[in-house]
């Protein structure tokens, strides 16, 4: 499920972060833009840099918010790419506060969209 709701193209990010701006949660900080198009669903891109760790931390990173973006991903319905930018603490949270943190993500997304489209 979250293969189809992956935003890839390198391209694509730098449209999000130029129509955006920074918005901040507790584990994380993310950007969102609405979406033109609107035949397609949400997407969602992570970016864990290097300076989060060694690769094998990086990858727990992304491994858990993926987990994450799954359990909420019903929340998202608007076209719209949201970007994660998680900070070095997802690595020690609980997986049920980095959930509820991706939720609060994402509510806060759809109603920022559905006010733009109304």
């Amino acid at each position: 499920m979250y293969a189809d709701l992956r935003l890839r193209k390198h391209a694509d990010f730098l449209s999000v972060y130029g129509r955006s701006r920074k918005q901040h949660a507790r584990q994380m900080a993310y950007f969102f833009a609405p979406r033109e198009d609107e035949g397609t669903g949400p997407r969602v891109g992570l970016t864990v840099g290097k300076v989060m760790g060694k690769a094998h931390d990086r990858n727990r990173i992304k491994r858990r918010l993926r987990a994450a973006i799954r359990a909420n991903a019903a929340l998202l319905t608007s076209p719209v790419d949201v970007i994660l930018h998680p900070r070095r603490t997802v690595l020690e949270v609980e997986f049920e506060k980095l959930k509820a943190d991706v939720a609060d993500v994402f509510r806060a997304v759809q109603r920022a969209t559905s006010r733009v489209r109304s």
